[in-house]
């Protein structure tokens, strides 16, 4: 399995999840540029936090311009694995790949923090470690982390299984307490907190490794191949 880590001038969190992937299930990963016009070498992409373009105009909506993004838009069609974390959920908002948008937090500040979520669906290629409404520790880092969608579009993600974290203690006025979404298909995930960031017991919490492991298991069993390691 291949992963690819995209890279937006402004991005921070591009290193955190190549490692994140390295130290975690320790396949082939590289790192894309948004210039970038061909994806299909890569199995699982990750659309990593940050301020890309600066945040100027809203988050993300510069970036989903990028030409890396058209290649994003087709990778997701095929059903290849996409995580935008972050500003990367951000962006897959823009780029109308998950609906909903993200807005200033209530309290008008940055939050950064570790916060607890609820695996409200374990049924995807990203949750398939966790246990369902197992408690896990993500931290958050983030200003504009107000997730919001029209009535009818809340409606749909509820009856379609496509809410995967929601928070136990709300850090910013999520509707329904929301922390990441997928799409329709399942293989597009996006969410606030960063898992990469919670790899490892010595960064405050690992439950952010089983996301990983998640993906690699669900590729392999998609393509007959050996379990995890």
């Amino acid at each position: 399995m291949k992963f690819a880590v995209l890279v937006f001038p402004g991005s921070n969190c591009d290193i955190d999840c190549y490692k994140a992937v390295e130290e975690t299930v320790g396949e082939p990963v590289d790192y894309v540029w948004h210039t970038a016009t061909d994806l299909s070498a890569y199995d699982c992409i990750l659309v990593p936090g940050g301020f890309s373009y600066g945040d100027y105009l809203r988050c993300g909506a510069i970036s989903r311009f990028a030409p890396v993004m058209n290649e994003v838009a087709k990778a997701a069609e095929q059903g290849k694995y996409i995580l935008g974390i972050c500003n990367g959920f951000q962006i897959l908002t823009e780029a109308g790949l998950l609906p909903g948008a993200l807005l200033r937090n209530t309290s008008m500040k940055f939050r950064c923090h570790d916060t607890v979520l609820n695996v409200v669906n374990n049924q995807t290629p990203f949750t398939n470690d966790f246990a369902e409404n197992e408690e896990i520790i993500i931290p958050i880092a983030h200003g504009e982390g107000n997730y919001y969608c029209d009535e009818a579009t809340l409606k749909q993600l509820q009856q379609n299984n496509q809410i995967i974290f929601t928070y136990k203690d709300n850090p910013n006025g999520s509707l329904a307490d929301i922390a990441g979404i997928s799409n329709e298909q399942g293989n597009v995930v996006g969410m606030m907190p960063h898992p990469e960031r919670a790899v490892s017991e010595l960064l405050g919490s690992a439950d952010g490794k089983r996301m990983f492991t998640s993906i690699l298991k669900a590729w392999r069993d998609t393509h007959g191949t050996a379990s995890v390691r």
